[in-house]
């Protein structure tokens, strides 16, 4: 009977130390509370965690659980496209975290991801967000280094949170994310890595280069934002896809130039590129009084939350809730300097070629 009792104490005390033992590793990038946050029940984490510590050089990261039942719920990684741009800023702050700025302060957004799973957050490459490299020739790497990067990062996030690491595992994002999530996917199959991944999803990805850009035009004429006439200078005399190369070459031909001007200058200033359909955050407190005394219903959308989430960012506070720090740069930015797109998409043909399949919500995709 005593012998019964004392196994199962130790077998008590064993589990309360795993448990604390976990706790411990991750309690020191617990988020207490972010400035300005409405009460919630579930937990934040954010920090820095190492890639090269030799190089210095460490990737920053938010998450949040669930807002219930975390431990019933996947875990979904998403990462911003760009190249450059801060899944935290962009994807936590601006689309679906749990909060949004507003003012000084921050309100919960309805239509949070974590309403139904465990969101990981990651400003990846290094250089994007507060992620840094004290050797700033890292700044320019290509997707297959982001992708190792990526996988690494992943490896000692998961030694930080092992409750996770059998957790079903999706990667998502968006726009250049469609190079970076089925690249970091294809990479984990091939490395046989211990996670549970399950699938992937991409929103508006860029896959290929001529395919998604030069959409570009008959987008917009589709529209009604660009005249007949200039839709066929951008079709015929020079497409969006020729504009990106030369610019990123520095060398923008005349017709080129005087395309891409005609095009800006019919659009104006006044639509948002991302949605047409919304208003554009105007500059100066008199600009929107003028237009917000012609509203006759309130917007239900905050097209300034991008600008209030620089403001936010940059906080000291806010840095020092969300243990992070500027590194080799003196402010946060939504996007980075140091990426440009590279000409190609390789590795969609790659992983076509290898045929690997996904299932994502019971459905195949290939």
């Amino acid at each position: 009977m005593i012998s019964h009792f004392m196994t199962d104490l130790v077998i008590i005390c064993a589990f309360i130390i795993c448990i604390t033992a976990i706790e411990s590793i991750n309690e020191a990038d617990k988020i207490a509370s972010l400035p300005g946050q409405p009460k919630v029940s579930f937990r934040q984490y954010a920090g820095f965690i190492s890639i090269d510590e030799k190089k210095d050089r460490a990737f920053f990261y938010y998450f949040v659980e669930a807002d219930t039942e975390p431990a019933s719920k996947p875990l979904v990684l998403w990462l911003n496209g760009g190249p450059g741009c801060s899944s935290v800023g962009v994807g936590a702050f601006c689309e679906h975290g749990p909060f949004k700025p507003s003012g000084n302060v921050l309100v919960k957004n309805h239509y949070s991801w974590n309403k139904g799973a465990n969101v990981l957050y990651l400003e990846s490459p290094a250089g994007v967000g507060f992620s840094y490299s004290v050797n700033k020739s890292f700044y320019s790497i290509g997707d297959e280094m982001t992708a190792q990067d990526n996988l690494i990062f992943l490896e000692k996030w998961f030694d930080k949170f092992p409750e996770f690491k059998t957790r079903e595992f999706y990667i998502t994002g968006e726009s250049y994310g469609g190079h970076y999530v089925p690249q970091l996917a294809n990479l984990i199959i091939q490395s046989k890595a211990k996670f549970n991944l399950k699938g992937i999803a991409i929103g508006n990805p860029l896959l290929e280069f001529n395919t998604d850009f030069n959409s570009k035009s008959e987008f917009l004429w589709s529209h009604g934002l660009i005249s007949d006439a200039t839709y066929e200078l951008f079709t015929k005399a020079c497409n969006y896809s020729q504009i990106r190369r030369q610019y990123q070459n520095g060398n923008l031909t005349p017709v080129c130039s005087l395309v891409i001007r005609q095009v800006s200058g019919e659009i104006g200033k006044f639509v948002d590129t991302y949605d047409v359909t919304l208003d554009v955050c105007l500059s100066t407190a008199s600009m929107q009084s003028e237009v917000l005394n012609k509203l006759k219903d309130k917007p239900k959308i905050d097209v300034c939350v991008e600008d209030e989430t620089i403001v936010y960012l940059n906080r000291k506070d806010v840095q020092k809730a969300l243990h992070a720090r500027l590194v080799g740069v003196n402010q946060w930015t939504v996007c980075s300097e140091y990426f440009i797109l590279p000409l190609s998409a390789q590795i969609i043909k790659k992983i076509k070629k290898k045929n690997h399949t996904l299932k994502i919500n019971s459905e195949t995709v290939k």
